[in-house]
């Protein structure tokens, strides 16, 4: 039997995320200070409208964020992240005995490691390229990034993609793989935050799945 959704703010089930609904549940994440990602949800809003062109310290920052995020929980990702950033700022050696302490996954520290102590020519080769998907496809051979994560990554960059992790796949089973298409004209927002707002909104429970 497929999935039911129901929102907490409607108190009902819903066959369709509207305009108004979608700015409600915004509006309900924001107020109650639930958290987004690893930026606040205007700094997503501004990047995917303007995608910044980042130093190699910051570009390197958002690939070690979304390499520790993969399959972990958000909250002990950006812990992490804050803890290896910290130690990195601090002017340590970036290696993996140093940094294996704060983080014991191996191939994880391993890719970061490379990508911090390479961070100018990755960042460079990045912003060399032009076209969406030739970035895209730069971004997924990245160490420890790939086919699946090199979306998140691509969207916190300024790239209007779609990260199409579980809760949204299974979004997307319910109403529809139009969804995006419908919202991004309904709201005139990017496909790329409508992702992050909804994705919030299932991980905390605003929008839940039921049979």
């Amino acid at each position: 039997m497929r999935d039911t959704i129901f929102c907490i703010l409607a108190d009902k089930p819903v066959n369709k995320i509207t305009a108004a609904l979608f700015f409600a549940i915004e509006r309900h994440i924001i107020e109650s200070g639930l958290g987004e990602d690893k930026d606040s949800f205007e700094t997503i809003k501004s990047r995917l409208l303007n995608p910044p062109v980042l130093n190699p310290e910051k570009f390197a920052e958002e690939c070690v964020y979304v390499i520790l995020a993969g399959g972990f929980r958000q909250k002990i990702a950006k812990r992490k992240f804050g803890e290896i950033m910290a130690y990195i700022y601090g002017g340590h050696p970036v290696c993996e005995q140093n940094l294996l302490p704060i983080f014991g996954n191996v191939n994880k520290i391993r890719a970061i490691v490379k990508i911090w102590n390479n961070r100018e020519n990755y960042r460079n080769g990045y912003y060399e390229l032009n076209a969406e998907s030739e970035k895209l496809n730069y971004l997924a051979k990245l160490p420890h990034i790939g086919e699946i994560t090199k979306n998140h990554l691509a969207r916190n960059l300024g790239i209007n993609v779609v990260k199409h992790d579980v809760w949204i796949q299974r979004l997307e089973l319910v109403l529809g793989d139009k969804m995006f298409a419908q919202l991004e004209k309904a709201t005139g927002l990017n496909r790329g935050y409508i992702d992050v707002v909804l994705w919030k909104a299932c991980q905390v429970g605003v929008l839940r799945f039921g049979k």
